[in-house]
């Protein structure tokens, strides 16, 4: 046998482990929402020990921000066509895709209904504040491009694009209609007042 053969594997138990426990953590999170999680099921559901989770993770929001944040990854690219309006018609529109599968309305509606104790607002927090960070970079290359002024908030503008997608899965619990998206962000380019 060769040297070869005895190497390690890049991606090998330590990625398959990584996925198991993402994985199981996302279909329970979809299942019982957040105050249902517990390590304990995470961890049979897995195939792995809790403390492989723990030695990992640390905590449960810890492994539910990485279990959230590789499925947005994964879910909802950040676009970069070279186009303002069409990075933010197709983040619209993939985030609307999400937003009216079942999985998406779950996922909406537990992290709006979790708790405000210390551990689930830092979560919380966590979890958003990389979302903007990486959907941000739109608004950043569109003011690097001059198709916005400078002064222009990415936070605000990405708040104003994608808050009424939740509101209406939240709070309305109105359908996002294929258009939507579209009408948005011409909405927020243009404005409601034609000169």
């Amino acid at each position: 046998m060769t040297d070869v053969g005895n190497r390690r594997r890049p991606g090998g138990r330590s990625a398959r482990v990584r996925r198991d426990v993402l994985d199981a953590t996302l279909e329970l999170f979809h299942a019982v929402g957040m105050d249902g999680l517990v390590i304990a099921d995470i961890s049979a559901r897995a195939g792995v020990h809790e403390t492989t989770i723990y030695r990992r993770w640390g905590t449960r929001e810890n492994l539910l921000i990485e279990a959230l944040l590789d499925e947005a990854e994964e879910l909802l690219p950040v676009p970069d066509t070279g186009s303002l309006r069409e990075d933010l018609v197709a983040y619209l529109t993939s985030l609307a895709a999400y937003l009216s599968t079942p999985r998406g309305i779950d996922f909406d509606r537990a992290l709006a209904a979790a708790g405000d104790d210390p551990d689930t607002r830092q979560a919380r927090d966590q979890y958003w504040n990389t979302r903007y960070g990486r959907s941000s970079q739109i608004i950043t290359r569109a003011i690097d491009r001059g198709e916005l002024p400078d002064a222009t908030s990415p936070r605000e503008t990405i708040d104003m694009l994608v808050a009424p997608l939740h509101f209406r899965v939240i709070l309305t619990r109105e359908p996002l209609d294929p258009g939507l998206p579209e009408r948005l962000v011409d909405t927020l380019l243009h404005g409601l007042i034609v000169p």
